[in-house]
């Protein structure tokens, strides 16, 4: 009778199965996401195997990886076989991951388009639960000088000090800025107190020659820009 190779522990398995094994072999790029996992995890549980485990994982979230990085510890420790230190493993994994495309990201200092605005923040406020306000300060060759959070509320919005975006525009010399938030609900059209919160952020910093050039709301797949609907 064959054996179900669920129903065995990695190490019953053949050397090249083994996901540790494979990815010294073969390289991390050849190794699927329910495989990556399992190293992560280290072992499954009595019925099934660390990758058998991770395929369970990932099949619960349609095999979205955004969807993973949202599970929260508790979350995790629903699934059979997932403890306290395995769902810390998995967070910590999905997060040095996040930081690592986010430090990439940050390597490309100038601002070029709302295109670039969204690629320097997607990773971190795009699937955040609540909504946060960034202010990216730019110098006269739209080089960042500075990526600073402003305020942090609720699911459906924040208060934002005006005065505060533009002191710390003062302190760095900056001679521009571009407004950031994100919208958890998915909605990328602006409310009117968006409107109004630009506006006033806008003429504000006009008097002082701080040029605001784009509000960039963000959701979990695209954005929505002001300047690129003309909204300044």
């Amino acid at each position: 009778m064959k054996k179900n190779k669920n129903s065995l522990s990695i190490k019953q398995w053949n050397e090249k199965d083994r996901p540790r094994e494979k990815l010294v072999l073969l390289g991390k790029a050849d190794l699927s996401d329910s495989e990556l996992l399992a190293i992560i995890l280290g072992s499954g549980n009595r019925d099934e195997s660390a990758v058998s485990l991770s395929k369970r994982i990932l099949f619960s979230i349609d095999h979205d990886l955004i969807e993973l990085g949202k599970l929260s510890i508790n979350d995790l420790m629903q699934f059979k076989g997932i403890g306290k230190a395995k769902a810390i493993s998995i967070a910590a994994a999905l997060e040095l991951g996040k930081r690592r495309k986010e430090f990439g990201i940050t390597k490309r200092i100038k601002i070029l388009s709302s295109q670039s605005v969204f690629e320097l923040m997607h990773p971190k406020i795009g699937d955040l639960p609540h909504e946060e306000f960034w202010v990216i300060y730019v110098n006269n060759s739209n080089k960042v000088l500075q990526i600073k959070q402003i305020s942090k509320g609720g699911i459906t919005g924040t208060l934002v000090d005006v005065r505060l975006v533009l002191k710390t525009a003062l302190e760095l010399g900056a001679v521009a800025i571009l407004l950031t938030h994100n919208h958890p609900s998915g909605s990328l059209r602006p409310s009117e107190p968006d409107k109004k919160l630009t506006m006033k952020i806008k003429q504000a910093g006009d008097s002082m020659d701080i040029r605001v050039l784009d509000h960039i709301i963000i959701t979990e797949k695209t954005y929505f820009s002001f300047a690129d609907e003309q909204l300044l």
